[in-house]
């Protein structure tokens, strides 16, 4: 997949909107400056020198694997930036996107930063940064295909990403959910695999966030093979995902996201990935 940026008519097309590092869903409503000064997550970054980076490297433009096979895309820049402004580096370690949460409490990742969507589900194991993006969980179909709505969805088979919340998307929508059926669900470890099975008829549409599925189908010429219907799902926020209780590190990279957003910095990955300045 070919790193270049997106048209501005792409880029008008995705439901997507940068956040202000202060504002929205905050990562420690319930914590306090006294939470963040008694754990010693950020003086341990700070000695080892990095944080290690876990992400799903198939999902892109957030993170993903260009031709060169280097993990490139906006969410990797922007901690990249985040980093430089904290004084370490960066490890990104690919991991198995349904393992996300194992991967993160038993300490082979700091953080999982990958278009990661905050949901009151995930507050329960995650602690989050401030909301930086947000976007919507699509359906997506066949051109040729006749369905057109959600109520199309009724009996259908649907492919998702498993332990991602295009499931929770779907599932929240109690309606629509109850015709289709748990047995009609299709899960897989990765968004290109998810699309697949729709190409090749298996599943009759793909429930999966908007971000990934116009970035994919436009860098991979395949627009035309597929239709993203008008419905889709409610608006969700990206976040940093952190270990419950590691405050100091979390306050960290919230300031540094803001210094990021005030500097122009994030304005300009931004433009790179999605070739229009979406930062309001």
């Amino acid at each position: 997949m070919k790193k270049k940026i997106l048209s501005i008519g792409l880029a008008a097309l995705m439901s997507v909107s940068l956040l202000a590092g202060c504002g929205g869903q905050n990562a420690e409503p319930e914590t306090g400056d006294n939470a963040a000064a008694t754990d010693d997550s950020l003086q341990k970054i700070q000695e080892r020198g990095y944080f290690t980076l876990g992400l799903d490297a198939d999902f892109a433009p957030m993170g993903f694997r260009d031709d060169n096979n280097e993990i490139v895309g906006f969410d990797i820049d922007l901690a990249k930036a985040v980093a430089e402004k904290m004084g370490v580096e960066v490890k990104v370690q690919p991991i198995n996107w349904d393992s996300k949460n194992l991967e993160l409490s038993s300490g082979s990742i700091d953080v999982i930063w990958n278009g990661f969507s905050i949901s009151d589900e995930r507050r329960t194991e995650v602690l989050f940064s401030n909301p930086y993006l947000s976007t919507k969980q699509s359906i997506i179909v066949r051109a040729d295909s006749d369905i057109a709505t959600k109520a199309d969805l009724a009996g259908k088979k649907i492919a998702l990403q498993g332990g991602s919340t295009s499931e929770e998307a779907l599932k929240k929508d109690e309606a629509t959910f109850t015709t289709i059926g748990e047995d009609n669900l299709v899960r897989f470890d990765e968004n290109s695999l998810v699309l697949m099975e729709v190409q090749a008829g298996r599943a009759d549409a793909a429930v999966i966030d908007e971000v990934f599925v116009r970035y994919y189908l436009e860098q991979n010429g395949m627009s035309d093979q597929f239709k993203v219907l008008d419905e889709g799902f409610d608006e969700e926020d990206y976040g940093v995902g952190g270990r419950l209780g590691d405050y100091s590190l979390m306050e960290a990279i919230n300031k540094a996201l803001d210094e990021c957003k005030e500097e122009g910095i994030t304005s300009e990955i931004s433009q790179k990935w999605f070739g229009e300045d979406l930062i309001k």
